[in-house]
């Protein structure tokens, strides 16, 4: 009896001091509500390395900028699955596995391997139907293989070439002779993934070369690829029309001069700029005409009671639009602070999806470029989008003047509008609100 005690208590005491095993998966999440798939910028931490709650754990790079990902609890990073400038990864895929303090580690890459392999069967019914797809056109494919006899030699005589239906299919698109490839499937079966990594001898090798000094092929990046597709659907799907009104900046220009001397005295670097005024200039004439203030969203039109103004800010990846909130409440100063913070996080990749989502209405600027027109794309769901030209000096007539004209201090703005939201007539109404509010600019302070 004392030795079936004895036993047992062992065996309790090898079971506590046996090493525990609790690995997670750490997977990619969604840091934003459109979010489908991102990039791994950077790990911050290493492999075997603790972290605790508020360490940051990774660099996300998304569609629009880079973030950081905090953790959630404490732990230890067992495993990397996802390494430092991978590209692509869907939302929900593993990417790392994680650990808590006493746990076995050793496991850890196994852990990974398995679920690298669950993701990955998980997203293989969406290719099941692929192979039926091309079994139709197989019958004609012995007449493309006739057309190339130099790759044929290679087999032996009547010796049949055995591929799945995908392979071929891809095969014979792409012009890629069966013969010459090695298969990795049962029994030396082609298969899809045979084909696609096919690489020709020496032949292309030297009528690539030559070209490689003519152009640079940059890879796109997440961020140009969701600008490509938002813009072109756009440009497609919405009814644009635009209205371009000249701009007496006189007054503006004037106004703007005595206040930064008075900033300056204060803070060198606080310096108000024309597109301050502009901003503030769009929540004023918003307020005016809220129609302009809308979105289309499918079943309803909706009409936003605060203008969040987004600001395009040209960044080395490309185009992204931080958003001044509710800037009709703002004074031109805070406005100023605002924008500079904004862009300066928009250049270093550092802006939260927060700051660049859910804006009301666009501003693109390319004065301080000198162009002096042009016309601008509506960023959806909004409803308008103001093209901002350079200010310029410009001889209008004057009769009150001993000469008959005088020169003046010209900027010319385009407003492009979504014609199901805002008719022509509102947006001409808008567009006089917003060249009222320039030219009587201290009307702001009323």
């Amino acid at each position: 009896m004392a030795s079936l005690a004895a036993v047992r208590l062992f065996a309790r005491r090898f079971h506590r001091s046996a090493p525990r095993s609790a690995l997670s998966r750490f997977n990619m999440p969604a840091m934003s509500p459109t979010m489908s798939e991102g990039g791994i910028a950077a790990w911050k931490k290493n492999e075997g390395e603790a972290f605790v709650t508020g360490d940051v754990l990774l660099e996300i790079e998304t569609d629009k900028a880079t973030i950081d990902v905090e953790a959630q609890d404490d732990g230890i990073l067992a495993k990397i699955i996802a390494q430092d400038g991978a590209k692509g990864v869907q939302v929900g895929a593993p990417i790392a596995i994680v650990a808590e303090e006493g746990d076995d580690l050793s496991g850890a890459a196994e852990f990974a391997s398995q679920a690298v392999s669950e993701s990955n069967s998980a997203g293989k019914p969406e290719k099941a139907p692929e192979p039926a797809t091309p079994a139709t056109p197989e019958p004609s494919r012995p007449e493309p293989t006739k057309s190339q006899p130099d790759s044929k030699p290679e087999l032996p005589t009547g010796e049949r070439i055995f591929a799945s239906p995908i392979a071929k299919k891809i095969a014979l698109e792409r012009g890629i002779p069966l013969a010459q490839i090695k298969g990795s499937g049962p029994s030396g079966r082609i298969i899809r993934a045979d084909v696609e990594n096919y690489k020709p001898a020496s032949a292309p090798s030297t009528t690539v070369s030559p070209a490689e000094a003519d152009y640079v092929d940059t890879p796109i990046s997440n961020m140009r690829r969701t600008i490509g597709s938002r813009l072109s659907q756009s440009k497609q799907e919405l009814p644009h029309y635009y209205l371009t009104i000249d701009v007496n900046m006189d007054k503006v220009l004037k106004l703007r001069e005595v206040f930064n001397k008075t900033l300056t005295e204060k803070d060198k670097s606080a310096k108000l700029s024309v597109n301050d005024f502009i901003v503030k200039a769009v929540a004023c004439a918003l307020s005016d005409v809220p129609e302009a203030n809308s979105a289309w969203l499918g079943e309803v039109i909706r009409t936003y009671k605060k203008a969040d103004i987004s600001v395009a800010v040209a960044t080395p990846t490309g185009l992204i639009t931080p958003i001044v909130k509710d800037a009709g409440s703002k004074g031109l100063a805070t406005i100023s602070a605002e924008t500079k913070a904004l862009a300066r996080k928009a250049r270093e990749g550092k802006l939260q999806p927060a700051e660049y989502q859910g804006g009301t209405f666009t501003i693109s600027n390319l004065g301080m470029f000198g162009i002096e027109h042009f016309t601008a794309i509506i960023n959806p769901p909004q409803s308008c989008i103001l093209a901002v030209g350079t200010t310029q000096p410009t001889l209008v007539p004057a009769p009150e003047e001993e000469r008959g004209f005088k020169t003046v201090q010209i900027m010319k703005v385009t407003l492009s509008s979504d014609h199901r939201t805002v008719d022509g007539a509102v947006g001409a109404r808008w567009l006089t609100a917003f060249k009222g509010y320039l030219e009587n600019p201290l009307t702001f302070m009323l």
